[in-house]
């Protein structure tokens, strides 16, 4: 029986990125959901400047990470019977991470993220996806005796029967004979259900972890702000402590090139992030969350070195295209750190 450090479970797609200087970011006044907008001319040309082919998803990228931080490694996810679906096994294993989990669709293609960013300094995007085989992942049921781990890193999920799987996984997880942790970065149908479908799986989580924009509409679905100021939902700190009282044992919230914040119920730890050429963001966020938890596990819950060792994995992927390009070894992040 295979006793795996970590369990990634969610999504794995073919990225395909285009970069051009002939779009047009735009701020989004009076909207606190929706920070900038991505405009082209309606039915104009647009020229490429750069192309690239890579890998992504929240279970690959952050599966691909720990692995590489010398955690054994597993992943849950389900691909199509196609070329792409191939060439992520391929990679699964030439970096070393488990793929007896993999599931195999017989009729959906493997999923694909099609990144459009403007050619500027920060270098944004935009992400259209077809989840594809995404859309089917199940629990694996018929294989849970085997799904053996310290850890369980859960990221979005997607399609009609999300809510099953959220359900059997934490059932597994919190069995009083398994009492795997859990980390969790919910996806955009978890936040858009809210509180009152996860809140009870919330309780169970033991690190949840959030940007800034998706911390503001999940506290949204639970809290009624009335005439309060809702300036109050642009600050962490208030978010930070909403989230924390919904159960979670930790609570990250990440917002950009402010840094990130931790609370763990008693103390608030905040870190800038660390300055580098930024050459594309795709992935920054998995960067951070597999970094994150590889130092929680590494460092023996010591969230001020775990926030190192995420804002040092992630200030690295921002230095290359592609969200698994820049991840660092363990060899590498400890002496950056």
């Amino acid at each position: 029986m295979k006793k795996f450090d970590i369990v990634t479970f969610g999504g794995a797609v073919k990225d395909i990125t285009f970069y051009t200087d002939q779009g047009k970011l735009f701020a989004t006044p009076n909207n606190l959901t929706a920070q900038k907008m991505l405009a082209f001319e309606y039915g104009g040309k647009i020229n490429a400047k750069e192309f690239y082919h890579n890998l992504g998803g929240g279970a690959s990228n952050t599966g691909v990470s720990f692995s590489r931080l010398r955690l054994k490694t597993a992943v849950v996810v389900r691909l199509g019977k196609d070329e792409d679906g191939k060439e992520i096994i391929a990679k699964f294993k030439k970096e070393k991470i488990d793929t007896d989990f993999i599931q195999f669709d017989q009729k959906e293609h493997t999923g694909v993220s099609f990144i459009l960013g403007v050619d500027k300094k920060d270098r944004e995007h935009v992400a259209f996806l077809m989840r594809g085989a995404n859309n089917n992942l199940t629990f694996p049921t018929n294989q849970e005796n085997k799904l053996q781990a310290k850890w369980i890193y859960l990221s979005s999920l997607s399609g009609s029967g999300w809510q099953k799987t959220l359900k059997l996984l934490f059932t597994h997880a919190k069995n009083e004979n398994q009492n795997i942790k859990i980390a969790w970065n919910p996806g955009i149908l978890q936040l858009q259900a809210g509180k009152k479908v996860i809140g009870r799986y919330l309780k169970q989580t033991d690190v949840l972890i959030v940007n800034k924009d998706e911390a503001i509409e999940l506290v949204l679905s639970g809290v009624k702000i009335g005439r309060r100021n809702p300036n109050y939902l642009n600050k962490p700190l208030y978010l930070l402590n909403i989230l924390s009282e919904w159960g979670p044992k930790v609570v990250i919230i990440t917002d950009g090139e402010k840094g990130a914040w931790v609370f763990d119920g008693k103390k608030i730890y905040h870190q800038k992030v660390k300055k580098s050429k930024v050459l594309d963001t795709t992935g920054v966020g998995d960067a951070f969350a597999s970094a994150f938890i590889a130092g929680l596990i590494y460092n023996r819950g010591n969230l001020d070195q775990a926030l190192s060792w995420g804002m040092v994995n992630s200030a690295s992927v921002c230095t290359q295209v592609g969200a698994q390009m820049g991840l660092l070894t363990l060899d590498e992040i400890k002496k950056k750190v």
